[in-house]
């Protein structure tokens, strides 16, 4: 891994990934901003690819089919997702503002193209206390795809997420999986803490992920803790060795922190520490 780990939007809203510029082998993940009658083509090329609305109205048109979507915003509806196979065209007109997100890896073009609804999606409450958060399976290991994974997670203003700290690095007996998160923010001015660490190599940094960034998980554990005051929205793009049912493989949890799947309390120090506190 030999990228930068955070983007921030360019001038026109746009952010992308490639292997070559992350510096890893399969996943490549984007965002496209469109003014509405705007019309944008692209090709899958070698790869298989989701493509999700993040918010606005727009057609996607691929393989001679048009689908006509809209969502208000990441924070009012759930998503739908177009998947598209290798060796298709496909477009997006937008007929309002809009922001589209997609992402790919390579495929041998085993599933055709289709359309998976809301009401496919499994959505999961995961942790418990202060690290409850909501986890919206677009393109879970339930539904077809060959190396792609893809999450929606919200993680409520003072809340954790990604806890306890797990990976999916091939080490530690992990399978080897890259992973983009495309932080949404509410409000606008809010913020969360990303942190990428691997105790092994000394790696360690802590970002601060704002509306709009997209940042990456190039290795080692990677929890995310939303400020007091912020709603925290990401889009997990996911792909690597995993194939088909291998993409059930759970990642591996840090040990130092794998107890609290019993304990989502933590054990906090009761407060007031030692005595009432005074009010005069």
């Amino acid at each position: 891994m030999t990228g930068r780990t955070q983007l921030r939007p360019g001038p026109d809203g746009g952010v992308s990934v490639t292997p070559e510029s992350a510096g890893w082998r399969y996943l490549s993940s984007a965002v496209e901003t469109l003014k509405a009658g705007e019309t944008r083509t692209f090709g899958t090329g070698g790869q298989e690819v989701a493509v999700v609305l993040q918010n606005g109205a727009v057609t996607l048109q691929a393989g001679g089919q048009d689908f006509d979507l809209r969502r208000p915003s990441v924070f009012e509806a759930l998503p739908h997702l177009l998947y598209v196979p290798p060796g298709t065209a496909w477009s997006v007109t937008a007929h309002a503002d809009s922001t589209v997100a997609h992402g790919g890896a390579p495929a041998e073009g085993r599933l055709p193209l289709r359309l998976f609804c809301p009401e496919e999606m499994r959505v999961e409450m995961r942790g418990g206390a202060n690290a409850t958060r909501q986890v919206t399976h677009l393109l879970g290991p339930d539904l077809p795809a060959e190396r792609l994974l893809l999450y929606e997670v919200y993680t409520p203003s003072g809340h954790w997420s990604g806890w306890p700290p797990h990976r999916h690095d091939g080490q530690l007996g992990s399978l080897y999986i890259e992973e983009t998160y495309l932080y949404r923010v509410q409000p606008e001015t809010g913020w969360a803490i990303h942190r990428n660490y691997s105790p092994e190599d000394d790696y360690d940094e802590a970002l601060v992920a704002r509306d709009g960034d997209l940042i990456l998980a190039p290795r080692g554990y990677h929890p995310v803790a939303a400020a007091p005051g912020s709603n925290v929205y990401y889009l997990n793009f996911m792909a690597g060795d995993a194939v088909g049912e291998q993409r059930r493989t759970p990642p591996v949890d840090e040990a130092d922190w794998a107890w609290m799947r019993q304990d989502w309390g933590g054990r906090p120090l009761p407060l007031p520490l030692g005595g009432a506190p005074r009010t005069d």
